[in-house]
């Protein structure tokens, strides 16, 4: 019976395959059904995990995907392999030669040869639209191959180059991220980050995506605590709440005459409690 495959090819470029009657497992080099030839990637995903991932990415029109997964990649292939991805570093020198040639404004970030070097897709980033017609034709003259320009934002480029982020790990978007999404400033504002652009962001220079990772927990943590601005009625008399430490579980209030003092969000909770009521403030909320 066909199930789903996902298979992960350079960087994090992944696609969806129907697999039947083949033993291989996650981790597994396959060879894959392409247009016009095949493949060569690692298989990430069967079965349900699989087709939950290609419906997440919206790939699945149809049941089973119409390319299929051949089998079990050998050592040859393998090899062969090996040698496309060391060719490729001439193929970005020899493109942007011809970039440079025909005076047009774009990067050419990497290239990926298909397995059977019937197809040389070619990365580039621009930050305007690029005629590049004549450029295709004189890339498919030079390799003798059909070529795909295709154009990708900064953020694809640090996922298909790889790098060290500011923790000193090798990027989440080229290791283990499955997709990029979109990254607002409003998560560095919700965890009190500092909003210098140098201490937010990644290599990329767009905001690093582990902003998202904790902040879920600090939405969280945070609806414990009053919100900055408000006055409470507490054990020294009307106070306002100035600041809010969420990991060291710490509130900074500040009386009439200006005096600070820190103290625990559990004995602030206990003074507006044991505090009597203002009108203001019938419920005593904290």
């Amino acid at each position: 019976m066909a199930t789903f495959a996902e298979v992960g090819f350079k960087g994090n470029r992944k696609d969806y395959f129907s697999l039947s009657g083949i033993e291989v497992e996650p981790g597994d080099p396959v060879l894959v059904e392409v247009d016009r030839g095949r493949d060569l990637g690692t298989l990430l995903a069967l079965g349900t995990v699989a087709e939950r991932s290609c419906s997440s990415s919206g790939g699945c029109a149809t049941p089973l995907p119409t390319h299929r997964v051949i089998g079990r990649a050998g050592d040859q292939d393998l090899r062969v392999l090996e040698g496309l991805r060391r060719d490729e570093d001439r193929v970005r020198l020899e493109s942007r030669k011809l970039v440079e040639r025909h005076g047009l404004r774009m990067k050419v970030t990497e290239a990926e040869w298909q397995f059977d070097r019937r197809k040389l897709t070619i990365y580039f980033t621009a930050e305007r639209r690029v005629d590049f017609r004549q450029l295709v034709r004189d890339l498919a003259h030079f390799f003798s191959t059909r070529i795909e320009l295709r154009q990708i934002g900064v953020r694809d480029e640090s996922a298909l180059l790889g790098g060290v982020g500011r923790c000193g790990r090798e990027l989440c978007c080229s290791t283990w991220l499955p997709e990029l999404k979109a990254v607002s400033l409003q998560l560095a504002k919700d965890q009190s980050l500092s909003l210098n652009p140098s201490q937010i962001s990644g290599c990329c220079g767009r905001l690093m995506c582990c902003l998202m990772y904790e902040h879920e927990t600090y939405v969280q943590a945070r609806r414990r605590f009053p919100r900055q601005g408000r006055v409470l009625n507490t054990a020294r008399g009307v106070e306002t709440v100035l600041d809010v430490d969420i990991l060291g579980e710490r509130v900074t209030m500040r009386d009439k005459e200006g005096e600070r003092r820190t103290l625990r969000l559990d004995d602030l909770k206990a003074e507006v409690r044991a505090a009597p009521r203002r009108r203001s403030d019938p419920e005593g909320n904290s």
